[in-house]
């Protein structure tokens, strides 16, 4: 079973105003790694977030890297372009 913690995690706002969401820490237990859950977690969560038109702060470095590697998701990151 996959638990989502809500410490890892935390709402901000960023100077213009707008809401956001820190993702500060992905974790899948080692009886389930290999499987691509953590890539499917971190899309998911990702999406959610842009369907709630939330600007996201990666300081997970999965998360970040993730993001690094689907462009798709760097204009809402506020560590790829978005206005923090």
């Amino acid at each position: 079973m996959i638990k989502l913690r809500l410490k890892s995690m935390r709402f901000f706002t960023t100077s213009t105003g707008e809401e956001g969401i820190e993702y500060k820490h992905t974790f899948v237990p080692e009886s389930l790694s290999g499987r691509g859950i953590a890539g499917y977690l971190v899309k998911v969560i990702l999406d959610c977030a842009a369907v709630r038109k939330l600007r996201v702060k990666p300081t997970c470095p999965y998360v970040k890297s993730y993001i690094d590697k689907h462009l798709q998701y760097q204009d809402n990151s506020v560590f790829h372009g978005a206005k923090a």
